[in-house]
């Protein structure tokens, strides 16, 4: 029963550029699927440090090059469609609980390399919010409409 499996505890980046755009990555493992650089928090982290190191593990761009500007007051919590259950992160949860920080980039698209480390991404883009809220999963499409709103105005650079 998915009710009784946990959440995982997961920390997302909302990593705007100056001209108040978004990151955005094409998962490899779902073509045509958006999403912002996210992943897990690790024993010991807290979820500003997994926000950190899950940005530079999927997108290359080192620390120095990005401000924390921002955190939600409120982690946000989905649930998997009943079609990933048990198939994603060996079946032990039901759906993330998510910590959000927006974080501001002071580098170049030079300084961009999806390839460096996982991988989770075949190609990236700067996106409107808008795009954002389009092109996410259905499934996950509620809690990104959460960070956009709890981020909105601070975009713009």
């Amino acid at each position: 029963m998915t009710s009784d499996l946990p959440y995982r505890l997961c920390a997302g980046v909302v990593l705007a550029n100056t001209d108040g755009l978004i990151f955005t990555g094409e998962r490899t493992d779902t073509p045509g699927a958006w999403q912002m650089p996210q992943g897990g928090v690790d024993e010991g982290e807290t979820p500003e440090m997994a926000a950190i190191r899950e940005l530079e593990e999927e997108t290359g761009i080192a620390p120095g090059l990005v401000t924390v500007e921002a955190e939600l007051p409120k982690k946000l919590r989905y649930d998997l469609p009943p079609h990933l259950l048990g198939k994603m992160w060996k079946g032990r949860y039901r759906g993330q609980e998510q910590s959000w920080f927006l974080l501001r980039f002071h580098g170049t698209d030079s300084d961009i390399d999806i390839a460096k480390n996982h991988h989770e991404f075949g190609r990236w883009r700067w996106s409107t919010p808008a795009d954002v809220l389009r092109d996410i999963v259905p499934f996950k499409r509620e809690v990104y409409r959460a960070v956009i709103a709890g981020f909105a105005g601070r975009f713009s650079g």
